[in-house]
């Protein structure tokens, strides 16, 4: 067991975060861009992150107590925070996006996907079996479906 676990619960919110923040990057990129087909696109994807916040939320409200569970005495929430931290810095966090091609924008996109699966991975080293574990397999998979579908998008673009 690690010095410091966390439980499903735990990184189920934290993926709440990052899909809140995957959303205004997309809302973000939709509105800098001119092409009504590319904002389109894009306010699809933010939809798309949405619906994954809604889906995570939907995942998280069905844990048994068992991984809700509190691993560590933490009355100031610090771990919490730390999470926060980790998903607004992470992935998707404030940085200018390179909005002079769609290219650009689906390569900083693809890269905040991945930069999510490796956090999730991490994390999931993090949460003992007893508070979860298998259940971030589902996170990893929908981060993996993002992936696809921006790298197909991507494809398009170069044809």
């Amino acid at each position: 067991m690690a010095a410091f676990d966390f439980s499903a619960d735990d990184v189920f919110k934290l993926a709440e975060d990052i899909e809140i923040n995957g959303e205004q990057f997309y809302r973000k990129a939709a509105q800098d861009v001119d092409d009504p087909k590319n904002e389109e696109m894009l306010n699809n994807l933010a939809d798309m992150e949405a619906d994954h916040k809604r889906l995570f939320e939907q995942m998280r409200a069905e844990l048994k107590e068992k991984e809700k569970t509190q691993t560590v005495f933490d009355p100031e929430g610090d771990a919490e925070n730390y999470l926060k931290a980790l998903a607004d810095i992470r992935v998707f966090f404030e940085k200018p996006i390179d909005t002079s091609s769609m290219e650009n924008i689906l390569k900083a996109a693809i890269q905040a996907e991945k930069d999510s699966i490796v956090l999730y991975l991490g994390m999931k080293e993090l949460v003992p079996e007893k508070y979860g574990k298998n259940r971030l397999e589902n996170i990893i998979k929908e981060e993996m479906g993002h992936i696809r579908l921006l790298s197909g998008e991507l494809t398009k673009l170069k044809k």
